[in-house]
């Protein structure tokens, strides 16, 4: 039987058991497999992986896993660039755009409120995720891993936190997305980009006394909801604050 070791590197031991973490895990095997299916079969989804080395060659997920291998699998590297290496997942998105899991709909609104483009269902299955991923170029984000092993997802993120704040912190700094963020741009309710409102075309539409207090409002073209900037607002501009640093 053939044999290869494995080590994987920084955050992706967040998904192994405690004795395999930081160490060569050895990989014994009777047909050379591709790289990616050995990566996955230890319960790494490949969305997380941005260099693989085989013998300290960089190699692709199609690279087929031969006898004696060494190879090392590390994760997106934020302050080092590796440009000249040959990456396995495709560029960045120069706009991020996310479609988010049925279980994540907090985070979703909060994407949403910082001005991204943040697709979320509250029914939708996982294929309709993988295939929505993959045909509109959303990164899909999730805390399904089984859900990122799909081979339609070339763009993902397994979220680590459990609660809503923490997780907006999260993808924030994962995807570098503070300079990018547009607040209060986007609606909350159905993600359509927001327009200004003139106060008599809304004024149906608003709570008692309202109409009074405030002369901006801005409007869903889709859904028709209203926003102003309210006692509501002031609590969310606090949070989009600490959020963006």
């Amino acid at each position: 039987m053939s044999q290869a070791s494995l080590r994987f590197y920084a955050e992706l031991n967040d998904f192994l058991p405690p004795e395999r973490r930081a160490t060569d895990i050895p990989c014994p095997f009777h047909v050379g497999p591709a790289v990616r299916d050995l990566i996955e079969s230890l319960g790494v989804p490949h969305t997380e992986v941005d260099l693989i080395l085989a013998n300290g060659e960089s190699v692709g997920f199609d690279y087929t896993v031969r006898d004696g291998d060494r190879i090392s699998v590390y994760p997106v590297f934020e302050s080092l660039d590796i440009g000249p290496l040959a990456r396995v997942r495709p560029e960045p998105l120069r706009h991020p755009r996310f479609v988010v899991d049925v279980h994540l709909g907090r985070l979703a609104a909060y994407l949403r409120m910082l001005g991204f483009d943040a697709l979320y269902r509250n029914d939708a299955n996982d294929e309709e995720l993988a295939r929505t991923a993959s045909e509109q170029e959303r990164i899909l984000l999730t805390r399904d891993r089984g859900l990122l092993k799909r081979g339609a997802v070339t763009r993902g993120y397994y979220v680590r936190e459990t609660r809503p704040r923490p997780q907006l912190a999260e993808v924030v700094e994962r995807f570098a997305l503070a300079r990018l963020a547009a607040p209060f741009t986007r609606c909350l309710a159905c993600n359509t980009s927001l327009e200004p409102a003139a106060k008599e075309a809304v004024a149906d539409r608003l709570p008692p006394g309202v109409h009074r207090r405030h002369s901006e409002f801005l409007e869903c073209p889709a859904c028709r909801r209203v926003y102003w900037k309210g006692t509501h607002y002031e609590r969310m501009r606090r949070l989009v604050e600490r959020m963006l640093g």
